[in-house]
């Protein structure tokens, strides 16, 4: 036997069973939109405790899918879905919502901050006032 024809009888060979493509090309996945949902929600509660990646891989999904998931779930396309209809991309309507959605979200969160922020000066103003004022009610200071 030649080299050649070892590398030819190797090429043939049965693949082992640990490949990946050892049982033959897969189909690909589709997604329910209640499945997609659902993999949205347990991505989200498995982000909370740091899990997301694991999850990702154990279920083998990408970051991608779930980026999409969430412009479609924040449009309102994977809710309003019926059973067996096909979700494709957003319109521009869609889309625009979906933006609009995510912006109004990260000002209430800015508006939140800001309030917590200005709680906490006016407290703080109290507070250098009424030191303030304990200060000059406590008469003259001796010099030493």
């Amino acid at each position: 036997m030649t080299i050649s024809s070892l590398a030819v009888a190797g090429d043939n060979a049965p693949m082992d069973s640990s490949h990946p493509r050892s049982d033959g090309p897969h189909r690909r996945r589709t997604f329910t939109p209640a499945d997609k949902l659902a993999h949205l929600a347990a991505y989200e509660q498995a982000c909370e405790s740091n899990g997301g990646g694991a999850y990702l891989r154990r279920e083998g999904l990408y970051s991608s899918l779930i980026s999409e998931w969430r412009k479609q779930r924040d449009a309102g396309v994977l809710d309003a879905t019926q059973a067996g209809a096909k979700v494709g991309t957003l319109t521009a309507e869609q889309a625009e919502i979906a933006r609009l959605k995510r912006e109004l979200d990260r000002t209430n969160k800015r508006l939140a901050t800001t309030e917590a922020a200005l709680d906490i000066m006016g407290k703080a103003h109290a507070l250098l006032e009424s030191l303030s004022e304990s200060a000059d009610t406590d008469g003259p200071r001796r010099k030493r």
